[in-house]
């Protein structure tokens, strides 16, 4: 029987009963170590057999698919592709599909939940009352507040949606600039270098840089108010973690939230225990209803370019 390797993390745990329709055509389904992301040594050891591989974020590296020799298709359930070597997949013949679009309800439904836990420092005062200390911080309405977008594609334009329904100002830059959200005359598009200054709240919503590094870095942190606040629910890489964390100690920037990290599980990362910084475990796609409509369109990309 044909093989379909399964590797996120979510499925790897749980199962999905999309998966079943897998099994119904033939194919044999393994999976990696549960609820982990698999490193580039187990990825090499499970998909030489395999002919699709149903993946997550983990990196799947030219070595990786050097190991790969049955391998046809590789299937995120996802919409970002930058954890995979896509010349070396092109190279190889091996089609590179994503769940596009997939997840945007669910990312921007995070980042608002993470806007407002910034704004009225909801998990410090969580923290503090279970401890059993009377502490508080005064809160800011975001009415009123501008939100800087980087990237306004659909997760970038849902949030902008939830924004302006607030009423917050939205100054957005992205690389191909759509219509304005609703047509709103409180939406506009920006230079970076404008949306970092005017931002009260910064919420990122791009793919990676084509060389991988930062996008925020310590001079663009320094451009931004001292009052604002940073959200990342899109990657890791985007951001200079040691020039934010420099930036937090240093009252530069008033806070941050974090859902994406270099390392999965982040370990002793001092920025998730930063007593100004939110931090959430990658959770941006991981609701109910986008992890049934990211395994639906992984799967039904499998079966339509698996023969």
């Amino acid at each position: 029987m044909p093989k379909i390797l399964i590797t996120p993390r979510s499925i790897t745990t749980g199962g999905h009963p999309a998966l079943e329709r897998l099994c119904e055509v033939g194919f044999d389904l393994v999976f990696c170590t549960p609820g982990k992301m698999p490193s580039e040594e187990e990825l090499i050891a499970l998909l030489p057999d395999c002919v699709g591989h149903l993946a997550g974020v983990e990196p799947i590296t030219a070595r990786v698919l050097d190991a790969a020799t049955a391998l046809k298709v590789i299937s995120r359930n996802g919409s970002g592709v930058d954890s995979i070597d896509l010349e070396a997949a092109a190279a190889r013949g091996i089609r590179v599909c994503r769940a596009e679009g997939a997840n945007s309800r669910s990312v921007a439904e995070l980042t608002l939940g993470l806007l407002l836990s910034l704004a009225r420092s909801i998990p410090f005062s969580d923290h503090h009352l279970k401890g059993g200390r009377w502490q508080r911080r005064r809160g800011m309405e975001l009415a009123g507040q501008t939100l800087g977008l980087v990237g306004c594609g659909q997760i970038g334009r849902a949030v902008a949606e939830m924004a302006l329904a607030l009423g917050m100002q939205v100054i957005a830059y992205d690389v191909a600039p759509a219509a304005s959200p609703a047509g709103s005359p409180s939406f506009r598009y920006a230079s970076l270098d404008e949306v970092l200054r005017a931002a009260d709240f910064l919420s990122l919503h791009c793919p990676a840089t084509a060389d991988g590094r930062p996008l925020l870095g310590a001079a663009e942190l320094a451009a931004m108010k001292p009052t604002a606040h940073l959200v990342n629910t899109a990657r890791a890489s985007l951001v200079d973690s040691q020039a934010l964390l420099d930036a937090l100690e240093g009252d530069c920037l008033a806070g941050a939230a974090v859902d994406v990290y270099e390392t999965e599980p982040p370990g002793d990362d001092p920025l998730v225990k930063h007593d100004r910084v939110v931090a959430t475990p990658h959770i941006g796609a991981y609701t109910w209803q986008s992890v049934d409509r990211l395994m639906q369109i992984a799967v039904d990309n499998l079966l339509t370019h698996l023969p």
